[in-house]
């Protein structure tokens, strides 16, 4: 280990495109991960498609962070960057008529396998089963691991950690880190879920509809809008519509339902101004308005008694969803939170240990699902890197 230029912790998307920037550099690189497989939320993510990136206007894509000060560093490697880069695994790509960007194989696995490839034949060399159990002495720069061959340290000038977050700890994220950090005087932001579903406390009314999707449908939470999908589970709402009003629904704001969303107020209203006959009240929304038994469930969960005709009309285009808030921590998708802006400059170097890098999910920032998270972490990663190729003194 007397011959490692650079020490990445983390073999995520963000710890593994550190490792890439910096092979490619010439840097002897070694990445350590606790895990017995490299990337494993990564193809955890990509078991039903794995989304990349999104292709649409950098402005638009910026927009969907939440806080952070991540401009520059998502410039530095944006979605045509993303797309750039798997094309030079060999990994084709297609765009959806959304602008989500998936592998033309969908599945994470062919471009996990070409990426470990290219760093193999960077020189990377990739330790698997090495858990960090912090830092030697007082500089930061050497660190432990618990190993199959026991206790191992290794010191580096350049050490970039990407640890993750705190969801799915059973793949590798479970924020173990924390203490090594805070221990060393870094700011930590508290980790809360991100693009989590949304606990629902339903009546028994709802049972026969667990697994129904709502499609078509708007919703708001504060000043967050999503149009999208989503799907009623017997724990309350998931999907992504859902995720994108995260930092919205973890703050307390109130979720309203637009369950027609091409159709006004005055439109449904007019609609249901036509005579019923002997037809009941649901044949009659049903047949007027073609709402699916899944919205009419909603509307008869959180409407009742229902009133009639524009009062009507308006609980369908803003229904309130009484929740419980968000799913806990583990059971999110991403999380907001961890070290903090103020604990890193410009080039993600953490200010309390000169020498130590962070980057990927493991650093205070936040988006919704639809390849932004993926982006962000390949970003961060770059960024890292060759921040600290700038400072190394061999750099």
């Amino acid at each position: 280990m007397a011959d490692i230029d650079a020490l990445v912790i983390g073999a995520g998307p963000a710890g593994l495109m550190a490792a890439e920037v910096l092979s490619a550099a010439g840097k002897r690189v070694v990445v350590a991960d606790a895990k017995p497989s490299p990337a494993r939320k990564l193809l955890m993510a990509g078991k039903s498609g794995l989304n990349l990136t999104r292709d649409e206007p950098f402005d638009q894509f910026l927009a969907q962070y939440a806080g952070p000060p991540l401009g520059d560093i998502l410039a530095g490697f944006d979605s045509q960057a993303v797309i750039r880069w798997a094309q030079g695994l060999g990994q084709e790509v297609f765009t959806g008529s959304t602008g989500l960007v998936f592998p033309r194989k969908m599945k994470a696995s062919p471009l996990l396998r070409a990426w470990l490839a290219r760093l193999q034949s960077q020189g990377v060399v990739l330790n698997r089963r090495w858990r960090w159990a912090g830092f030697e002495g007082t500089t930061g720069t050497g660190c432990r691991f618990e190993t199959p061959e026991g206790s191992q340290t290794i010191s580096t000038p350049i050490t970039i950690l990407a640890l993750g977050g705190a969801s799915w700890a059973r793949l590798g994220s479970d924020a173990a880190w924390l203490p090594y950090l805070t221990g060393r005087g870094v700011e930590i932001t508290p980790f809360q879920p991100s693009n989590a579903g949304l606990v629902v406390n339903w009546s028994a009314y709802i049972a026969a509809q667990f697994g129904a999707p709502l499609k078509n449908i708007a919703l708001r939470a504060g000043a967050l809008t999503s149009r999208g999908e989503a799907v009623i589970s017997a724990r309350g709402l998931e999907g992504g519509g859902i995720y994108r009003l995260s930092s919205a629904l973890r703050g307390g704001a109130a979720l309203t339902l637009d369950l027609l969303p091409d159709l006004s107020v005055d439109q449904i209203a007019q609609k249901l101004e036509r005579p019923r006959g002997k037809t009941t009240r649901t044949a009659h929304l049903r047949k007027t308005l073609k709402l699916e038994p899944a919205k009419l469930a909603l509307l008869m969960e959180f409407a009742r008694p229902l009133p009639e005709g524009r009062a009507l009309a308006e609980k369908i285009k803003a229904l309130p969803i009484t929740h419980a808030g968000l799913r806990p921590i583990d059971e999110a998708i991403s999380t907001a939170g961890g070290v903090s802006w103020g604990a890193l400059d410009a080039g993600l170097q953490l200010r309390a240990l000169p020498g130590v890098w962070c980057a990927g999910e493991m650093v205070d920032w936040d988006a919704p699902t639809g390849g932004y998270l993926l982006t962000a972490c390949f970003a961060t990663g770059r960024h890292a890197a060759l921040n600290a190729l700038t400072a190394s003194p061999a750099g």
